[in-house]
């Protein structure tokens, strides 16, 4: 059985600068907290993976901590921490359903190509499952959404770099790991997928464009289209030989190359 895996956010749509990052700094504006992330502090915070665990590190922060009367009781402050998060989520499925975050290239396309092949195709993400939800639909139509199992949120208690949310998708499902390509566009999610013994791809975004990707099968800056410009190929460590944009069989080729970053 064929399979893709993609990550959500930067692989199917470019969340994170026109989407997430607002959706934060509304929610601080929101609850009064003292802070508005600029472009290169979210840039940081996208090294932690998972939203909640970025909203987590605010409790690092005595300004915040004030301002935001945070208690020192864990079970208060884990409260406190899903109903910031809790909002934050809605924002930003709101932006989504507003159409303010486009979908990546390629993605819809590549798809529906791979469904109508017979391949499966499954969603595994660490943000939360309304979210990615919400992006696909966007991104591929409701049909097709239909069609595409998600692994998201808290499925699992470990967020990427831990390959725990690739290896309940590669059990839940029933994959080859020789077969399944997963799609990456940062290193968090290019270490979970290889240390899940799965070889993966990465589409680059502007946030995670100068990350290391040296386990990566393919580098490319997107997955392309007809009518757009021709993709730049960053890094070719497999049998693939991309032209103008990704097809089926460039990603077939990468499923056939040896993995160079897990253990199968």
């Amino acid at each position: 059985m064929t399979a893709l895996i993609f990550d959500c956010d930067g692989v199917l749509g470019d969340t994170e600068r026109y989407g997430h990052l607002p959706a934060f700094n509304a929610t601080f504006e929101r609850f009064g907290l003292p802070l508005r992330w600029t472009e290169d502090d979210y840039a940081e915070k996208l090294r932690i993976g998972g939203g909640k665990e970025r909203m987590a590190s605010l409790f690092a922060d005595p300004d915040v901590v004030r301002a935001a009367g945070v208690p020192d009781d864990d079970a208060a402050r884990a409260d406190l921490l899903a109903t910031w998060h809790r909002d934050k989520t809605a924002r930003f499925t709101a932006l989504v359903a507003d159409g303010a975050i486009p979908a990546r290239p390629g993605v819809a396309r590549i798809i529906t190509a791979a469904l109508d092949a017979g391949w499966t195709v499954a969603v595994a993400s660490t943000s939360a499952e309304p979210s990615v939800r919400a992006v696909l639909e966007h991104a591929v139509g409701p049909r097709t959404a239909d069609r595409i199992p998600l692994f998201a949120g808290d499925v699992v208690p470990a967020k990427k770099p831990d390959p725990a949310v690739y290896l309940l998708a590669v059990e839940r499902l029933g994959l080859d790991p020789a077969d399944t390509l997963v799609v990456e566009d940062s290193r968090n999610g290019l270490l979970a997928a290889t240390r899940a013994g799965l070889p993966c791809l990465v589409t680059v975004n502007g946030y995670t464009r100068q990350e290391a990707f040296d386990e990566a099968v393919l580098v490319v800056s997107e997955l392309g289209d007809p009518d757009r410009p021709p993709i730049e190929v960053l890094a070719n460590r497999g049998a693939a030989r991309p032209g103008h944009h990704l097809t089926l069989d460039d990603l077939r080729a990468c499923m056939s190359s040896p993995s160079t970053g897990g253990a199968r």
